[in-house]
């Protein structure tokens, strides 16, 4: 597809949609929704040639953490909150370890591509003040 299109958003002002959009702080996966559904783009990828993360990446911002070990996080946040309400709750409680386990495996990930710092860990303390920054 070409930007020559009749009723076509030109390449540029797609780029710049997805910039305002992340420095409302709409997560990159939210971004493409809001694209299709508000202005007509129907995916960001074909019509630019780069996904909503490297728009990101070139425009210069920087997300303080990769969205999937947010919502990851956001999911064991949730699940801590129940657990204190429901002490007994056995099966809640292994689910918890489970997700914490794929926080960590996540977290080494990252920190091997050097998108996390080196000293950065997962602490359940933390975790709810990590997913609001």
């Amino acid at each position: 597809m070409s930007a020559t299109q009749v009723g076509e958003i030109p390449t540029a002002e797609i780029e710049d949609l997805v910039a305002k959009l992340a420095k409302e702080g709409v997560q990159p996966s939210k971004i493409g929704l809001v694209l299709r559904d508000q202005y007509a783009v129907p995916d960001v990828k074909k019509m630019t040639g780069k996904s909503v993360t490297q728009i990101l990446k070139a425009k210069g911002i920087k997300l303080s953490l990769p969205e999937d070990l947010v919502s990851v996080i956001q999911e064991a946040v949730k699940l801590y909150a129940h657990l204190n309400r429901n002490k007994k709750d056995h099966k809640s409680k292994r689910s918890l370890e489970v997700i914490e386990s794929r926080i960590n495996r996540l977290s080494r990930y990252y920190k091997r591509l050097g998108i996390l710092p080196k000293d950065w860990r997962y602490e359940r303390d933390r975790a709810a003040l990590l997913i609001r920054s």
